[in-house]
């Protein structure tokens, strides 16, 4: 069964970016394994074995965004008075402020203030307007704008 991964225009850009990035990586990595593999005893060459494992984490990552991208809906920001997917809104948690954007899995990144849907606080936000008030980890939550 295909699953399909929701992902803002912003968050696919960043992909194929990385795409392309890791992609232009191939032949350094395999000029590495070249070189490391001259040194001769491939049983005790560090060289050889870190640049084969660097090899693999590349080729692993390249295959993972191409499945990603292949799967992609993305997700387009409409003008709504509710919260969904694609929405960036702006909450107080106990009187502190913080902005969230509430984006599909593959993309979050509480860091940055990208929030998966499926995330607890996530599936909290979806479906709420301006000036819901709601508890979360015996917190109260409130609504301030959607941007």
């Amino acid at each position: 069964m295909k699953k399909t991964v929701n992902l803002t225009p912003a968050g696919k850009a960043e992909l194929e970016q990385e795409l392309a990035e890791l992609i232009a990586e191939r032949p350094a990595i395999a000029e590495r394994i070249a070189t490391a593999r001259a040194f001769g005893d491939l049983s005790e060459n560090q060289e050889y074995t870190d640049a084969r494992a660097e090899q693999k984490t590349v080729e692993n990552r390249i295959l993972e965004i191409q499945d990603i991208l292949k799967n992609a809906t993305l997700i387009k920001a409409r003008k709504t008075t509710k919260v969904n997917v694609g929405s960036t809104v702006e909450i107080t948690m106990s009187g502190k402020p913080f902005t969230y954007t509430i984006v599909g899995p593959v993309e979050a990144n509480p860091l940055e203030g990208k929030i998966s849907n499926e995330s607890p606080i996530g599936k909290e936000l979806l479906g709420r307007k301006v000036g819901d008030e709601f508890k979360f980890n015996g917190k109260t939550v409130v609504i301030k704008n959607m941007l």
